[in-house]
């Protein structure tokens, strides 16, 4: 198997048609037919499906896709570190949920790097999407929760992709709701005070068990939900809407709006923060650093 014949069949999923790809990739579209027949034969598989509108992928040529993307992205990587006449880059990425904490921790690393050059990767996701990252090596570092509820789950998904999951903080519910909320002067809030308030919650796409949800007690049933796929996205709709989610405490006015606060719920269930690694990785001295304001950012901003 070529690398190019991995850069054709990208370039064919990207433009969704054997002709313009041949087109933009400046060769034949025999050439490229043949090539991509050459993988499929190789591979054993089918990778697209033809058809009047285009070319598609097959479901074998999906699950082909993410391992291709992998190969070049680390391509790319041993490039930019090693090729010959390019300066190499420190290189650090991290996916998390959607926490201010991890934020705060990246913007203090990076504001501390003594460096001319730096290539840096923040990314908020959905919680497959994380354990999937620091699996495949996209991510040294994954931040997320566990609970009572979704710990066996979640401890499955972490033995089946090989990672490791250490704790850095433990703490009871949070309501994050707007300053102006009718519930803002209360010392802790009941779930049934929240019933009459729409929740908010992060998307998960296909994962969308409660397991993988991002706010802890996700399977408790509510009259109201709204689901959205960004951190200024929700926070501006617990503002306008008098909305609320249900995490941490951990809130940052730097990095999120002043108007928002956060009560404590009443609940049995214990929110524990923390890090995921690839057990088969060796995390960068970077990385290490990356850890160390990240425990001193929860510590400045837990409740």
């Amino acid at each position: 198997m070529r690398i190019e014949d991995l850069q054709y069949f990208m370039k064919v999923v990207e433009v969704g048609n054997m002709t313009q790809a041949a087109k933009e990739l400046f060769i034949s579209q025999p050439s490229l037919s043949k090539a991509i027949s050459n993988l499929e034969s190789e591979m054993g598989l089918s990778l697209f499906q033809r058809t009047a509108k285009g070319t598609i992928l097959t479901f074998q040529g999906e699950e082909f896709l993410q391992y291709a993307r992998q190969v070049l992205e680390q391509i790319d990587l041993m490039n930019n570190r090693y090729k010959e006449g390019i300066t190499a880059n420190r290189i650090f990425s991290i996916s998390a949920q959607h926490y201010a904490f991890v934020v705060d921790a990246f913007v203090k690393l990076l504001s501390e790097m003594d460096a001319d050059q730096y290539e840096a990767t923040l990314k908020e996701e959905r919680t497959f999407e994380v354990l999937d990252d620091v699996a495949n090596l996209k991510s040294e570092i994954g931040v997320i929760y566990r609970s009572n509820y979704n710990q066996k789950v979640l401890e499955g998904a972490f033995h089946e992709k090989q990672l490791t999951f250490t704790p850095l903080f433990r703490t009871s519910p949070y309501v994050f709701i707007d300053k102006h909320h009718p519930l803002a002067k209360n010392d802790i809030i009941t779930l049934e005070e929240l019933t009459a308030f729409p929740r908010l919650s992060y998307e998960q796409g296909t994962h969308n068990s409660f397991y993988y949800w991002e706010e802890i007690l996700a399977d408790i049933p509510v009259p109201k939900r709204i689901i959205v796929s960004d951190r200024a996205t929700l926070f501006n709709l617990l503002i306008g809407l008098n909305g609320y989610t249900i995490s941490s405490g951990i809130i940052n006015d730097d990095l999120n709006s002043p108007d928002i606060m956060a009560i404590p719920l009443e609940s049995d269930e214990v929110i524990e923060l923390g890090y995921l690694t690839a057990n088969q990785h060796q995390l960068s001295k970077i990385a290490e650093e990356y850890i160390v304001l990240l425990e001193e950012s929860i510590q400045q901003y837990a409740k």
